[in-house]
């Protein structure tokens, strides 16, 4: 990252500083959702590694249980259940089960995460010619159901607690997207926006009760979330580490310094994590954020030009094989045009 970002106050943590307190997470009790692939399970793996006990709720429960089985094949322990975290019910019993399980609830990662499959860039029009109630699903997922762990953890992380000073969390996955706009992704944008808000705002209150809170930035990162014409586009640029954005969590769960809670914790690309404290969410951060996006926004036009190549040309064609070729195609000729542009995004 360029020096203007050491200068604004960002503090690099390395990799080998991200599990310096990992000892810390011993027998404690870990609620985390979306943890049958990419980030959640990377993250319950590593949390499992330092003998937590790990609570997994995800709408895919066999991908959910092959987690929980990676972790008990190490002698580590692990429960799953099928949970949609935008159903209240789901949320509820998911951390039922972490309190009859184990007997108390420590660390809460509402992980689970959606991108952006609604097409609210596009009003439909129904049958009487006005426009039809948008379907909100990354709203549901991305917002409403981290409201819903992060409401619940307020009282679950009290439960058999017997000392205030035990290890008590709450980790929060935002994005690149909190910090500066996505044009083609604009619900997603809100979400993750909405998710550092709500740690910046919840960060002094929780603080009384010695409940840590923590929001996790990473640029884009490979994984399923990530549709693949968005990965066409980005082909070259380097990504952001799944192990390291696990590592930003255990982190941000694990240190005792309870003045490093309310962080956010940025992942820009493949360099280190960078740990923005809280006297530096004013103009000056966001502008630096402003300015490293800027770039990239090139790159994003190239990403809405190819999603609209590609719905005429289904709407045209209608042939699978000429869709494909023609998404690839027009991905990597903009890609080609646009490289340097992101390319200096990453490279500040």
């Amino acid at each position: 990252m360029s020096s203007s970002s050491e200068n604004s106050g960002f503090v690099p943590i390395l990799d080998d500083q991200l599990f310096e307190h990992a000892e810390r997470l011993r027998d404690k009790v870990v609620v985390i959702t979306g943890a049958a692939s990419g980030i959640g399970k990377e993250t319950a793996l590593r949390f499992a590694s330092y003998g937590a006990k790990v609570v997994i709720g995800d709408i895919n429960l066999a991908d959910a249980q092959k987690t929980v089985n990676d972790i008990t094949a190490t002698k580590g322990q692990a429960v799953a259940m099928k949970c949609n975290v935008a159903a209240w019910e789901d949320s509820v019993a998911l951390f039922e089960l972490a309190i009859e399980k184990y007997g108390s609830v420590d660390v809460v990662i509402p992980n689970a995460g959606v991108g952006e499959p609604e097409s609210f860039l596009r009003v439909t029009l129904g049958k009487d010619r006005k426009p039809q109630k948008p379907n909100l699903p990354t709203v549901q997922v991305n917002l409403v159901g981290v409201l819903y762990a992060v409401y619940l953890a307020q009282h679950y992380l009290l439960i058999n607690r017997t000392d205030k000073e035990s290890l008590k969390a709450i980790v929060l996955l935002g994005s690149m997207s909190s910090w500066a706009a996505f044009p083609p992704a604009p619900t997603y944008t809100a979400t993750k926006h909405a998710v550092l808000g709500l740690m910046r705002s919840l960060d002094p209150i929780l603080a009384v009760q010695n409940i840590r809170i923590a929001c996790i930035t990473p640029f884009f990162a490979d994984t399923n979330i990530l549709p693949i014409i968005v990965k066409a586009a980005l082909i070259g640029v380097p990504l952001t580490p799944v192990p390291r954005i696990a590592g930003a969590i255990v982190y941000a769960a694990s240190h005792p310094d309870q003045t490093t809670s309310g962080c956010g914790y940025v992942l820009p690309d493949n360099g280190p994590v960078y740990k923005v404290p809280r006297e530096e969410f004013k103009a000056g951060v966001y502008k630096i954020m402003d300015d490293r996006a800027n770039s990239l926004l090139q790159g994003v036009k190239g990403v809405v030009y190819v999603a609209r190549f590609a719905r005429d040309t289904a709407r045209v064609f209608a042939k699978p094989a000429i869709l494909t070729a023609g998404v690839v195609g027009a991905a990597l000729l903009y890609r080609n045009g646009h490289n340097l542009n992101l390319r200096r995004f990453i490279n500040l």
